[in-house]
Formats: structure tokens, C-alpha cells, sequence
């Protein structure tokens, strides 16, 4: 029997301990797409307590935590920290076989050195010994991120953010970088006419000017797409339920914008071609400047009205959605590359089912000028886990080049989630080696070693065209 979490977690053989402990161990860390808060990153903020830097917006958690019976007062209500942290740890023995038990002990392990599994009997007594070390300068944000190799983070950011808090850290860096990504889904929601509204003359005003018709509005957005790409941007990224690729004028999309403004509800037609006339414009717009475009597709928002109204978005109500996802993929991505404007592109699936669709999907667009120009990406939120990493490892390999994956990220809003990279690069390792020892590849350490080297690491630092 094999002890809990030890060094070889995850790692079936001694080929696979070779693997990750000689070639995927010590590798930076480019964590290409997180929720981290910048202002916290150029602060250098320092928590209080582990509550804080680790049940504040964290729905995987409050998703188990409402599962085993827990208020939403000890979730997101007004219960103190360390009553939280203290329903936290009751829990967290009934998480076993869900990811969450092993990224909660990777990261008290990685972090705070706290070798326990977590429960009830234990929590004050870890609740306080984590705090002590997080009272700790090297305990800051900063300190989180070096401690685990973290090369570089790119934030998730809205059009209309001033980017401040980018510009103060890159006058003062730490020993990593910060970007910003361009998110502008808020500017392709126009089914919501009130909150659309609200946000176009938002727009305006940190532009400095009164958007009155859509050509306004459109060159608006490329001013803030500019502003971004001088601020060090080079990435976009869309959350949607699936990618949108409608026929569409300019006429018509003149007349829907004017619609919507005056406050009127859109028809489902015309929602549909708005849409998909913003996303060709934004994809231009990333292939002008060489950007890489993130689409995360596939999920179900705020299907809970009751949670939505009393406790608002992501708060852990968002499930994997059943979309049809393939033809508008094929009409989209063939009218950019028709268009001689498909850049480098990442399409991130969250229904499984669809893996091998998305895999097949990025194979038809690459065009022998880049390498990994299309990427199916990594197993993302439901996905993010031992099964579902597998399974997009594996569609990847067998209708793609896993060779040339950019690899894991955090998609977190928690600066201690960077373990993942870890759980990811163990589980690679021990894939590679299962075929090894199964003589479905050559025992060719040398090569293999460096094939993985470069899935965790350097195809990314070759993808991304990061400066400075």
C-alpha cells in the first residue's frame, strides 16, 4: 500500500518517477489563464488568515460545502473566518475521490508545509499554525507565487479596466511577470438590454466619448484593445456558450445596436448575428497584433434564479451544458482563415463528450505556418481534474500532437491553486510511462523526458509572444 501524497503521488512506476522528478519537477510555471485580482498582485497583499486566501470565491468549495449540508451563512454569509475555515475542514473528509481532496492537501502540503489530512479535530489547531506563516512577509502574494516557480500569470480582464494596477507592478516587478487578457464579454450581451446598456456607456465615459451608433461602439473597443496590447496584452479570451458565426450586414448590425440602445429586447436572430458580428471583428483584431484568442465554451451560467438574485454570479451555480457546438465552430474559424485572419487560437471544451470533437476541430484549421497554431486546451473547470485531464490528454493524442500543448493552467481566482501544475505534470509523466512500460513507446528517456518538458513548459513560453 502506497502512503498518502508522498513524492511519488500519482507516479505508478519508476519510469514515471524518473520522468517527473528529472524532467517536469523543477520546470517554471506559465499560467496563461487565471482570475487572480490584480490590485492584490501589485499590492503585494498580504492575508490575514487562510480563509481568506482560501475559501473567499472559491465555488469548487462552496459547491461541496452546500453538498454535505453546510448554511450558506459559514459559505458567503457573515460567519467569522475561522468558523468558515472550521465547516471547510468538516467537510472536507466527505470530498475524498472528489479533486478537491487532493488539491486541499497538495496545497497545505506545498504552502504551509502541514503534513495532516484536514478534519474536524485538527482545523483550529492548522487554521492557526497556517496563519502564523502567512503573517509572514515572504507569506504575501508574492511569496505564494514564487514559492511555486511561477513564471508568468495573465490575468482576466474586462475592456473597460484601466489596467492601473498591471502598470504599477511592471514598474516594480517581482520574480514573475503579469499581463492582462482581453475579456470583452460584457460588450456581447445585448439580450440583457438594462445591464448593456449600463455597460456601453461605461465604455463611453472611461473613453471619453458618447457611443451613439455601433461603428462608435466597435471603434471604442479597438481604442481599449490598442490601450491593452500597450499595456503588454497579447491574449483575448471569450466565455460563451458556444461560438456564434450567423450571416450578417453591417446594415444589420447598425439597426440592432440602435434597437438595443433604445432599450428594446432583441429577437433570438438577431442576438445571434450581433454576436457573431463582434467576434470577427475581435478575432481581426487578435491576428492584427499576433495575440493568441482563448474561447472557453460549454457552460451553463446561473442556473440557480433563487442563488443568482441573493447571491449573484460565479458563486458556484454554473454547470457543463449540453450545446451544439460543431457547426458554428466550422462556419467561424473557416471565415477567419477565408478571411486570411486566423491567429493562434485555443479552444477549451467543458462537456467531455465533446473532446473529440474539439481535438478533430482544431486539426482543421492549422495551416503548416505555426507550430500548435490551434490548440485543443486543457481539461478546464469540471475537467480540471484526474479523469478529465486524462480524458483530453488522450483525445489529444490520438487526433492531435500532444507534443505541441501548451499545457496546464489554474483558471483560479486563488493564489493557492498553483499545485495543479503539479497534479497535471505528475499525471502526464505517469501517462507517458504506462506506455513505456507497456512497450507502446520506446523506452527513450532523453526524448520522452523532453517531449514532456515542453508540453509543461516551453511550447508555452514559445507560443505566447509575451514582452518584456
Amino acid at each position: 500500500m502506497k502512503p498518502f501524497l508522498d513524492e511519488h503521488f500519482l507516479l505508478q512506476s519508476s519510469i514515471a518517477e524518473e520522468l517527473y522528478h528529472q524532467y517536469a519537477k523543477d520546470l517554471p510555471i506559465i499560467d496563461y489563464h487565471n482570475h487572480l485580482p490584480p490590485d492584490q498582485v501589485s499590492g503585494a497583499h498580504q492575508f490575514e488568515n487562510i480563509t481568506q486566501a482560501w475559501l473567499y470565491g472559491d465555488h469548487y468549495k462552496w459547491r461541496a460545502m452546500r453538498a454535505n449540508g453546510v448554511n450558506e451563512h459559514y459559505i458567503t454569509g457573515e460567519a467569522s473566518d475561522i468558523e468558515k475555515f472550521q465547516k471547510w475542514a468538516d467537510t472536507v473528509p466527505y470530498t475524498m475521490r472528489n479533486p478537491l481532496y487532493h488539491w486541499t492537501h497538495l496545497e497545505l502540503q506545498r504552502y504551509f508545509d502541514v503534513q495532516e489530512t484536514l478534519h474536524s479535530k485538527n482545523a483550529e489547531s492548522i487554521f492557526h499554525s497556517c496563519n502564523e506563516k502567512l503573517r509572514d512577509p515572504a507569506y504575501n502574494v508574492h511569496g505564494l507565487l514564487n514559492k511555486l516557480n511561477v513564471e508568468v500569470i495573465c490575468t482576466t480582464d474586462d475592456p473597460i479596466d484601466s489596467l492601473e494596477f498591471h502598470q504599477s507592478y511592471a514598474q516594480h516587478p517581482s520574480c514573475f511577470k503579469m499581463f492582462p487578457a482581453f475579456r470583452p464579454d460584457k460588450a456581447m450581451s445585448p439580450e440583457h438590454p438594462e445591464n448593456f446598456n449600463q455597460y456601453v456607456d461605461r465604455l463611453g465615459e472611461v473613453s471619453n466619448l458618447e457611443i451613439q451608433n455601433f461603428q462608435e461602439f466597435l471603434d471604442t473597443l479597438k481604442a481599449r484593445h490598442d490601450y491593452f496590447a500597450a499595456n503588454g496584452c497579447c491574449l483575448s479570451d471569450h466565455g460563451l456558450s458556444h461560438l456564434y458565426a450567423e450571416d450578417y450586414t453591417d446594415e444589420e448590425i447598425a439597426r440592432i445596436f440602435q434597437k438595443v440602445r433604445g432599450g428594446s429586447h432583441l429577437m433570438h436572430d438577431e442576438i445571434n448575428k450581433f454576436k457573431s458580428a463582434l467576434l470577427v471583428h475581435f478575432a481581426a483584431w487578435d491576428y492584427e497584433k499576433g495575440w493568441v484568442q482563448q474561447f472557453h465554451v460549454g457552460a451553463f451560467r446561473n442556473t440557480n434564479t433563487w442563488a443568482l438574485k441573493n447571491l449573484g454570479p460565479d458563486t458556484g451555480f454554473d454547470s457543463i451544458g449540453d450545446y451544439k457546438q460543431g457547426e458554428a465552430m466550422v462556419r467561424f474559424f473557416g471565415n477567419m482563415a477565408a478571411r486570411e485572419q486566423l491567429g493562434k487560437t485555443i479552444i477549451y471544451n467543458l462537456n467531455p463528450s465533446d473532446n473529440e470533437l474539439f481535438a478533430a476541430m482544431a486539426g482543421n484549421f492549422n495551416d503548416g505556418d505555426i507550430i500548435g497554431k490551434m490548440q485543443f486546451g486543457s481539461g478546464w473547470w469540471y475537467n480540471d481534474q484526474k479523469e478529465g485531464m486524462t480524458r483530453q490528454i488522450n483525445a489529444l493524442s490520438n487526433i492531435g500532437l500532444l507534443s505541441r500543448f501548451v499545457g496546464m493552467l489554474t483558471d483560479s481566482r486563488s493564489f493557492l491553486s498553483f499545485p495543479r501544475h503539479e497534479y497535471f505534470r505528475r499525471l502526464l509523466c505517469n501517462i507517458f510511462a504506462e506506455d513505456i512500460k507497456n512497450g507502446e513507446l520506446p523506452h527513450d528517456m532523453p526524448w520522452i523526458g523532453k517531449m514532456i518538458q515542453d508540453i509543461c513548459y516551453y511550447n508555452a513560453k514559445s507560443y505566447f509572444p509575451f514582452q518584456g
